[in-house]
């Protein structure tokens, strides 16, 4: 068999229902969350995305895909200032649905 230097990667199987209980308590708490078009104003104005890797949009996408690797490092570089809340096109409150993700992730040991 000739080899072409491709390999067939392992699968990734989500739970999706493990995935739909967290955004539905975030829903519940941060009705906006939903709201979100991935625009990436708020990381444009964050003030710790200038000085860290953080980056809400980047946290945001990962957490609805159900990726929880490593997010509960960046949410901690987040100081809570709320410009983010400020710019945001469709008025989803940031500084909720952050303090929300943090408690979610450590209930949960995610």
């Amino acid at each position: 068999m000739v080899d072409f230097g491709f390999q067939i990667n392992q699968g990734r199987t989500l739970s999706l229902d493990f995935e739909q209980v967290h955004l539905k308590q975030l829903e519940d708490v941060v009705g906006s969350f939903r709201r979100c078009i991935r625009c990436g104003s708020c990381t444009a104005t964050c003030s710790a995305a200038q000085f860290t890797d953080f980056n809400i949009r980047k946290i945001h996408t990962a957490f609805r895909a159900g990726i929880y690797n490593n997010i509960e490092e960046l949410l901690k570089s987040c100081m809570l200032c709320g410009k983010c809340t400020l710019v945001c096109p469709r008025g989803v409150n940031l500084r909720a649905l952050i303090i929300n993700l943090r408690k979610i992730i450590k209930e949960n040991d995610l």
